[in-house]
């Protein structure tokens, strides 16, 4: 709703010290103020601008819960308030909640992912040496290989196995897998707090917000027993200063109505007595009857108390002082402080504003301020000391001029349309009767069925419904003409069917204007989808239809973003001052240990907070069809499929296809360069050995025909090695034999020789021995004596010559 402009705004200037901005009077003027701004009457709608709130916000969520209030669909098809006449069923057709439901349902679904990325000046110098040294490796690349080969040193700063082949390739790296310590474990940090927070139902309900309402809002807080929550804000019990931004990032304070028992306020406010909580319950239930604060049943024991935070600015003064060495010290003073003026040279005042917020709690309708102090734990962004962050963020994406406005809002008046377009097509359908006939009684009469009788009413009645037939005269008794002739005749009321066909043609056109203004058409939920229409255009349609409904999906994103970073911020209380620190330290370490030791200086870092939204079906669908004509065209691996269907940015995917798919053109080509530089090294290397062959095959041929002339000379060697041994032997036995025969020969000579000489000797012998006789003879004178054999010169028998014969 808009701001109200009829009540001027009560608010103490800001422009006062810090002691007087911490003061309870202070605190109590903003508290009144806010009261003020909110739950006065406004002149120009007649009631309070937080009633008006509640009350158009419980109308929207009853309509997105098809429970809207019947009365005005009574007062519509009423005359002068009287319904006696109508017997209908008055429950409201849910139409509404189908496409609250589509919506809802959907972004539900959608995830994402929570990405941190160090901006302090340790993270970045950190990124940029890393960033250097990839750079360094691939302009060194050649220098570092040939390092290597020549001298075995590894020169490269980092692995070279996980070195990018290019710049490009080096550009994803550095957004898809470089990822820092400390960043790694804010992450964690992150998804650990929310899931501690149930942040999933948290994110639903404020989708479910914005969809109705138009709004939705999260709260961040910090207590040392619980550490970091996160919590669900009703946006109907919201209070902000007046904004144009849909945002609420120009808001100078915001707060909450709740409604708490008296037994709840004693244990948050410990220094209230019995009498103060009897004051309380008193007079914030007389303010609540009043404004209907509450919404519901009046409970005096329930008390509805502001909580709020006021954003404003403290001065931060130092005093500077010169020393006697002649450096300078600087002494923290309060704002008021201001050097002497006899000592202006020696003192100097130094002075910076700085945002600061202020936590409240007032008891309406009361000035019992129960709260006011400088809030503790401030989140304060790194990059900026001097800014401070709400504990709330809120979101109105379709806020203007402080008018909000919701995808149901639009569509309240066709709903209504739709309802009563239902109530007439009951009320056509009450009056509505069946088909009749016309029985005409004296026709019947008339009719003389031969046997004496006439014709039977019901008898006719009978054969007409069952047979469709009928019996009539022409003609009366009289001989004139029967003017009843046709006794039965049908009677048509068909007034009532072509109202229900035009109510049913009004319905659906209310129907189909709720899919126009909203953009939910029948492809998004499927109800009735063309049998004639394409797959693509069935696709595009439904794509259509969640572009209608972006701007819910990117205030969802933002109010997470806003969350996470509000987290991160608190990240730094935990660490610090929370009892629970090493229960939140282990709970994260069981993830990942090697984020142990970042974790204890995490409060160090400032970090930006991004939200990556996972692909939609859609999106993955077209990723997997690019990914299909790659591998079918052999432009990919695999293992690059494999790769790029784990990268969850689509833009990035894309790229990633983009260049992996040039490496494998240029893998192919270089390749398909080997293939033809190793078919012309083998047709060379073949021709080679095709000539070797040859001078082989010649120096075979060669070799053989030598071989073969060697072998027939050996052989013919050996032949003549053979026939000479054969004639050796020949001879030597020829040798052997002529020797034999010689020797036979000599023997038979040297037989023939001794016999000669036998016979000589014989002789010799005799011829001796007779001249000794003769001798003898002489000497004695003796007779002369016979020389002759006796018998011993015949060859008789008891010679053998068997030796002579030949052998």
């Amino acid at each position: 709703m808009a701001g109200n402009r009829g009540i001027k705004s009560r608010f103490p200037s800001q422009a006062v010290s810090d002691l007087e901005k911490i003061s309870y009077e202070y605190g109590l003027k903003i508290a009144k103020a806010i009261e003020h701004e909110w739950f006065s009457n406004d002149q120009q709608i007649g009631v309070n601008r937080y009633k008006n709130t509640q009350a158009n916000f419980h109308r929207l969520r009853l309509y997105a819960r098809g429970e809207q209030p019947i009365q005005k669909y009574k007062d519509e098809l009423s005359i002068d308030g009287d319904l006696s006449y109508l017997n209908l069923d008055w429950k409201p057709v849910p139409i509404i909640p189908k496409f609250v439901d589509i919506v809802v349902n959907g972004l539900s679904q959608r995830t994402y992912d929570i990405k941190a990325h160090s901006q302090d000046p340790y993270g970045v110098s950190k990124r940029t040496e890393y960033m250097e040294s990839i750079l360094s490796d691939l302009r060194s690349k050649q220098l570092n290989d040939y390092i290597e080969r020549s001298f075995g040193i590894d020169a490269y700063k980092n692995d070279r196995d996980q070195l990018p082949d290019s710049v490009e390739e080096f550009e994803l790296h550095m957004q898809l897998t470089y990822k820092q310590a400390a960043e790694i474990a804010e992450e964690q940090a992150l998804n650990v707090l929310m899931e501690g927070s149930n942040y999933e139902l948290i994110k639903r309900r404020f989708y479910q917000d914005i969809t109705e309402i138009g709004i939705g809002a999260v709260k961040t807080s910090f207590n040392t027993s619980e550490g970091v929550v996160v919590d669900y804000v009703n946006p109907a019990n919201l209070v902000y200063s007046h904004t144009e931004s849909p945002y609420f990032d120009d808001i100078y304070y915001v707060g909450e109505v709740k409604n708490i028992p008296i037994n709840e306020l004693a244990k948050q406010f410990p220094s209230l007595t019995e009498q103060d909580l009897e004051e309380i319950s008193k007079q914030n239930y007389n303010y609540r009857e009043t404004y209907s604060v509450s919404g519901g049943d009046q409970d005096l024991n329930v008390v509805s108390v502001l909580y709020f935070n006021y954003k404003t600015y403290m001065n931060e003064v130092y005093k500077v002082k010169e020393t006697g060495t002649g450096g300078d010290r600087a002494i923290s003073k309060d704002d008021t402080f201001n050097p002497p003026e006899d000592k202006q040279g020696s003192f100097m005042r130094l002075q910076r504003s700085v945002e600061t917020l202020y936590d409240g709690a007032l008891i309406l309708g009361t000035d019992k301020l129960l709260r006011w102090e400088m809030c503790k734990n401030m989140m304060r962004p790194k990059s900026d000391y001097t800014k401070v962050k709400m504990n709330y963020a809120i979101v109105a994406p379709k806020m203007y001029d402080g008018r909000i406005e919701s995808l149901v809002s639009r569509i309240t008046g066709f709903a209504d349309m739709i309802q009563l377009t239902h109530l007439k097509l009951q009320q056509v359908m009450a009056r509505m009767v069946p088909d009749g006939v016309y029985l005409d009684a004296d026709g019947l009469a008339e009719v003389d069925l031969g046997n004496g009788t006439n014709y039977n009413p019901q008898e006719a009645l009978n054969m007409f419904f069952q047979t469709g037939s009928i019996i009539g005269r022409s003609m009366n008794e009289l001989g004139e003409g029967n003017p009843g002739r046709v006794p039965i005749q049908e009677i048509a009321s068909g007034n009532g069917g072509a109202k229900m066909q035009s109510l049913i043609q009004t319905y659906n056109y209310y129907l189909q204007m709720i899919r126009d203004v909203t953009g939910l058409n029948e492809a998004r939920d499927g109800s009735t989808p063309d049998k004639n229409a394409l797959v693509g255009i069935q696709k595009l349609a439904a794509a259509n239809s969640n572009t209608a409904t972006r701007h819910i999906l990117n205030a969802g994103l933002y109010l997470t973003a806003q969350t996470a970073e509000l987290l991160s911020l608190r990240i730094s209380d935990i660490l610090e001052y929370s009892p629970t620190r090493d229960a939140f330290i282990n709970s994260i370490g069981s993830h990942s240990t090697a984020v142990l030791e970042e974790l204890k200086e995490l409060h160090l870092y400032d970090f930006g907070i991004f939200i990556h939204l996972m692909p939609d079906e859609e999106e993955k669908a077209k990723l997997e069809n690019n990914i299909q004509v790659a591998l079918q065209a052999n432009l990919i691996e695999l293992s690059d499929a494999i790769d790029l269907r784990e990268i969850k940015n689509i833009k990035l995917a894309n790229q990633m296809l983009k260049l992996r798919r040039n490496k494998k053109l240029q893998r192919d080509q270089m390749m398909q360069q080997q293939n033809i530089q190793a078919q012309a090294n083998a047709n060379a290397q073949a021709q080679q050995v095709a000539a070797q062959a040859e001078v082989q095959k010649n120096q075979a041929i060669t070799m053989q025909k030598a071989q073969l002339a060697q072998a027939q000379v050996e052989i013919d060697m050996q032949k003549m090695q053979a026939e000479a041994e054969l004639k050796k032997q020949l001879m030597a036995l020829e040798f052997q034999y002529n020797m034999q025969l010689k020797g036979v020969e000599v023997e038979g000579q040297k037989s023939r020789e001794k016999e000669k000489e036998d016979r000589k000797d014989e002789r010799t012998k005799i011829q001796a021995s007779q001249q000794s006789e003769l001798i003898e003879q002489r000497k004695t004178g003796g007779a002369p004596k016979k020389f002759e054999s006796a018998g011993n010169d015949i060859l008789g028998g008891g010679f053998n010559l068997g030796s002579f014969e030949p052998k």
